[in-house]
């Protein structure tokens, strides 16, 4: 499991990226195709780690909420 990202980005579409997968980023019109392009992408770059032998990063991703 990898945590992700989603947000509100400034063109009116939803930007979702995984923060231990740096090259991970995608963006949709909604929340839901934002998610669904995210695990494409994730699942990609899993890929082509393992074909090219190189080892899969851990998911080092904490979120923490403040109250201020």
């Amino acid at each position: 499991m990898w945590k992700v990202i989603l947000y509100p980005g400034q063109d009116g579409y939803w930007v979702a990226e995984c923060p231990s997968l740096p090259p991970c980023i995608s963006q949709a019109k909604t929340k839901e195709e934002a998610i669904i392009n995210i695990k494409e992408a994730i699942q990609l770059y899993l890929d082509v780690l393992q074909e090219e032998g190189r080892p899969i990063p851990e998911d080092r991703m904490e979120t923490v909420a403040v109250d201020i």
